[in-house]
């Protein structure tokens, strides 16, 4: 069964919250991308399903119609996870972030580590600025533009989502790979077809419906102190990153992979931001529940 609820927080917003899977089923949260929504891939949905797992996601503030907050960090994900397994009455989850998605898992692991068993990100980005890390090396040029907004300040951010949001808030399916531009090559432009595209275009298009701030705050919250330190970590995290990766390079996750306690790695020289996610999300899920 799916559920779309607003779901009400202590302090007065409300979260898109999507659940799908049976009540009593071990839980699974899911962070996705940036941008993006809680919308559930049918690609995770399928394996999460067949593993008998409950699949709950969210859009994070900002995005669809959850409510934005302002000058969030990455670790304000947690307390917005500790309220939504007490809404469904979860003791405890396992968490999967994929890119975006991935810093605000690896705070679930950090901070929530009473009930998250274990974490797995796929494409997550390393935190800024990393020891020994090149952050934007190998990034695709609007990747490299969009960081460099960030760090430039507010302002600079505000003018390059004005000029982004119009184009991604009503991406299709079969306008997806142009959209993406150099932020993929080849291997990962495969992966946009049938319906891992359609679902792609919906969830960035239902994440920037109502505006550009969740994309926005994601960003910042990226480039600032995410609020909690990776060695604080005493979960396992599953760590995959593909060498074909134009949004998050390959250098992020062996940079995690070095300074995660209890990292297990999983870097594919094959792969790519969205082959990982596309071909081996029944491994990925399984490994995290069954390590």
């Amino acid at each position: 069964m799916e559920r779309t609820t607003a779901l009400s927080l202590p302090d007065g917003r409300s979260l898109d919250l999507y659940v799908v899977g049976e009540e009593n089923a071990p839980t699974l949260v899911f962070h996705n991308g940036t941008p993006s929504s809680g919308m559930p891939s049918p690609d995770i949905l399928a394996v999460a399903q067949q593993l008998g797992l409950r699949h709950v996601s969210w859009s994070r503030p900002g995005y669809g119609s959850s409510t934005r907050q302002a000058g969030r960090t990455v670790a304000s994900v947690v307390a917005d996870t500790a309220a939504v397994l007490d809404y469904l009455g979860a003791e405890t989850c396992h968490v999967l972030g994929w890119s975006g998605g991935g810093p605000h898992a690896l705070g679930c692991g950090a901070l929530l580590r009473d009930r998250v068993k274990g974490v797995a990100t796929i494409a997550g980005v390393a935190p800024y600025p990393a020891d020994g890390l090149d952050w934007t090396d190998g990034m695709g040029a609007e990747n490299v533009e969009e960081f460099g907004a960030a760090l430039a300040g507010p302002a600079a951010l505000i003018g390059f989502k004005e000029r982004a949001w119009p184009i991604f808030r009503a991406i299709t399916a079969t306008e997806a790979a142009e959209a993406l531009g150099d932020l993929i090559d080849d291997v990962d432009r495969g992966s946009l077809r049938e319906d891992f595209a359609e679902w792609f275009a919906q969830t960035v298009r239902e994440g920037l419906r109502e505006s550009y701030w969740g994309w926005f705050d994601d960003d910042m919250a990226f480039v600032r102190p995410w609020g909690f330190e990776l060695g604080s970590i005493g979960v396992p995290v599953h760590v995959w990153q593909g060498a074909h990766d134009r949004m998050v390079p390959y250098a992020h996750g062996q940079w995690l992979v070095s300074h995660i306690p209890n990292a297990v790695p999983h870097l594919h020289p094959e792969h790519g931001h969205l082959t990982l996610a596309v071909d081996s999300i029944a491994r990925i899920l399984g490994e995290l529940i069954d390590p």
